[in-house]
């Protein structure tokens, strides 16, 4: 899932969008002159533009859903959360510390790194971008939870640390979800948390207990984990 793939979100966004990839990018007929230069389309200014242009529509949209909607008579105030696997524990992250999801790609080691967290750069649309271990961080197990012969596809997040964007492999993506904030705050007040390393609350989703994470204390802990 590219930038563009994920951030179309309304027809109305993505027909005010000049899709030339479609047309004669990499997926159209390939005769754009770039091509020969770029190789392929997200390599080009022209669809990163798009992608930016697409991103900042997606932003406004996600806040939007996090204001308060009337359902039935009743005000209903929402926070949206992207919902993820890593191992065997489901962990809801707030969107706006989100920038991409992206698809699992190399990850280059570097030599005499000092912290335990940091995997090492990865190539996002031409630009190295540090990758960091959430296991790590989290102090989860790494063995996966998926039963033999499911069909899932990791996926790499690009968070907005403190820092810049750091890139976060992940073993499932769910998607994004509106919550009820009344649910969200009575998991933080539930305690459950306690234990649990840079976690605000435990709620219960798609029969699935979901630690909704701190992203002010993980992305001070990802910044820490790059000086």
């Amino acid at each position: 899932m590219n930038v563009v793939d994920t951030l179309s979100v309304t027809h109305e966004d993505a027909q005010a969008i000049d899709d030339c990839w479609n047309r004669i990018g990499i997926h159209g007929d390939k005769s754009c002159p770039l091509l020969s230069e770029h190789i392929h389309c997200r390599n080009c200014s022209v669809y990163s533009a798009a992608a930016t242009g697409l991103l900042d529509r997606y932003a406004l949209q996600q806040d939007d859903r996090e204001q308060v909607c009337t359902v039935a008579g009743i005000d209903v105030k929402t926070r949206s959360l992207l919902m993820f696997r890593l191992g065997e524990e489901w962990l809801g992250l707030a969107t706006r510390s989100l920038v991409e999801v992206a698809p699992l790609q190399a990850i280059h080691s570097l030599p005499h790194q000092r912290s335990g967290a940091l995997l090492g750069v990865a190539n996002v649309r031409g630009a190295l971008v540090a990758c960091l271990s959430l296991v790590e961080l989290l102090g989860l197990d790494a063995t996966s939870g998926v039963a033999s012969g499911a069909r899932v596809m990791p996926r790499m997040l690009i968070i907005a640390a403190h820092g810049g964007p750091v890139v976060v492999p992940v073993d499932e993506v769910d998607g994004i979800h509106a919550i009820d904030e009344r649910i969200l705050d009575a998991a933080s007040r539930s305690g459950a948390q306690a234990s649990a390393r840079y976690t605000r609350g435990v709620l219960q989703f798609k029969g699935r207990s979901l630690r909704w994470l701190d992203e002010e204390q993980l992305l001070s802990a990802v910044t820490r984990s790059l000086t």
